[in-house]
């Protein structure tokens, strides 16, 4: 039985899990904020460099020239931004993912002492009866350690996508570029 000491310990340890969470969340909105800010600056900068060079053009030549050259930066900025963003997110998603397993690996320690206790007060030829729930416990066990496994795996597998995505559009726009 939960005596009044530990469910306010367990209320406090959720509070202050929580506002560790929170204050993750600020850190990534921040983030994201600095990176957009930075960005816009340098889009800001680059507009101005861009028609100063464009008012400076003499030919239609020189113009295919100059916008085959801004392309391939627009691009590979394009993917850094990208790459920055999704860094951000899964950052911050990771610092979810690591309190919920915490969270996760408490519980189930809180209810398979509850599930001991209970064995150890059983009536006798009950024995059968714990055992079963003990096994069903074990299993609901495995099966969370499976899925977050899994879940591990394949933000993983979405990272390496996202990556050879990324390299292979700035390939293809350096090999358009220089077919210009």
């Amino acid at each position: 039985m939960l005596t009044a000491e530990q469910i306010v310990a367990a209320q406090k340890a959720n509070i202050e899990t929580l506002f560790g969470l929170t204050q993750k969340a600020f850190e990534g909105v921040e983030k994201l904020v600095e990176l957009n800010v930075q960005a816009t600056k340098a889009a800001l900068a680059e507009s101005a460099n861009n028609a100063q060079a464009l008012l400076s053009v003499k030919d239609a030549q020189e113009l295919l020239t100059l916008q085959a050259g801004l392309f391939q930066p627009l691009a590979e900025k394009t993917v850094a931004y990208s790459r920055h963003l999704y860094d951000i997110a899964s950052g911050t998603g990771a610092e979810f993912g690591k309190a919920a397993e915490v969270q996760a690996a408490d519980a189930q320690k809180k209810f398979m002492a509850v599930v001991d206790n209970a064995a150890k007060n059983a009536p006798a030829g009950s024995e059968t009866a714990v055992a079963v729930m003990k096994s069903a416990v074990s299993a609901a066990n495995n099966a969370i350690e499976s899925v977050q496994k899994a879940v591990k795996q394949a933000s993983e597998m979405a990272e390496a996508n996202f990556n050879a995505v990324a390299s292979q559009a700035v390939t293809a726009t350096k090999a358009a570029a220089k077919k210009r």
